[in-house]
């Protein structure tokens, strides 16, 4: 069983302006001259953590890490105005040429994969391999089987506590009611709205309870750049068409990857892996069997860490 690599410490870090309102913050570590490889955080809005380099084998690759707008460290905090998918790409752009990098690895999970794809359908010959987990494509009857009904009926317990925020004539609505308070001017309303809706995606996230995961789910600032920004792209449908990312997946035909997936995800149902494998021929999807969704748990971590291996090895065959 692979677990992850030794802390290490970032090289260098800087905050990239992106626009007259957003900075956004990146950070190197690994090997200077080694494979590129960019983590792509989940939400939209988690931010990134020091853990996250220690997916990735430091002295084989040099390992990127960036806060998406409004999220993690970038500025302004849980900031929604100019926060779209395109700008996200377009911020991946900027940072692979700030860098003087050519083309490098897209490694994400969950809203991670999502942006990751979107990055690759849109400048396929800069990406070298994918490797990705939770994947989630956002299409409508994804996000309203999670924050309407669906998801529910696996955790009514947890579900309970979700709904408290909301009043019985809102309900019919939720992402709606929770983006309203979450965009209002009440601080209050929109700080208890900001951690349930955190909360609620935590507590679903492990196949068993996670104590570390609730409690960077329930910590204020990442929840309320959480929910201000989930529910943002939400509501305006991840700011892409329809299906827009299995439509497109013929652009990746010539891209490498390896897709891991936890058997038992309830907050992106494995039919989404199963999906983009058909269309994503050059993939591989690993199903972990006794797994949720979080990549901190034993079996994806364990995925995860083998997959950054093949991947190292297959590009260093393919020079």
């Amino acid at each position: 069983m692979r677990t992850l690599f030794p802390e290490i410490k970032q090289n260098k870090s800087f905050f990239l302006p992106v626009d007259s309102a957003h900075e956004i913050y990146v950070e190197e570590s690994g090997n200077p001259e080694g494979i590129p490889i960019v983590f792509i955080h989940g939400g939209p809005g988690a931010g990134c953590e020091p853990s996250n380099r220690r997916f990735f084998n430091p002295e084989v690759y040099r390992i990127i890490l960036f806060d998406q707008r409004g999220a993690g460290r970038s500025r302004p905090h849980a900031f929604l105005e100019h926060n779209t998918t395109k700008h996200l790409i377009s911020d991946m752009e900027l940072i692979r040429e700030r860098l003087g990098i050519e083309e490098w690895v897209l490694f994400g999970g969950s809203w991670g994969s999502t942006l990751a794809l979107a990055y690759a359908e849109s400048h396929p010959i800069r990406v070298l391999a994918m490797i990705l987990r939770g994947i989630f494509l956002c299409r409508p009857h994804e996000i309203r089987w999670f924050y309407q009904e669906g998801a529910s009926r696996i955790f009514p317990d947890y579900w309970q506590d979700y709904l408290a925020q909301i009043p019985d004539n809102e309900r019919s609505d939720l992402l709606g009611a929770y983006y309203r308070r979450l965009t209002g001017e009440d601080e209050i309303a929109r700080m208890a709205a900001a951690k349930s809706w955190s909360i609620w995606e935590g507590r679903c996230s492990t196949l068993l309870p996670n104590g570390t995961t609730h409690e960077r789910f329930s910590d204020p600032h990442f929840a309320l750049s959480l929910a201000r920004i989930e529910s943002h792209y939400f509501v305006n449908n991840i700011f892409l068409d329809h299906n827009q990312i299995l439509r497109d997946a013929y652009r990746l035909a010539d891209i490498p990857g390896i897709i891991v997936h936890g058997r038992y995800d309830v907050v992106c149902p494995i039919e989404n892996a199963f999906e983009l494998q058909r269309a994503w021929p050059r993939s591989q999807l690993r199903i972990i069997p006794d797994c949720g969704h979080a990549a901190g748990e034993p079996g994806i971590t364990n995925a995860l860490v083998k997959s950054t291996a093949e991947i190292s090895r297959l590009l260093s065959r393919e020079k």
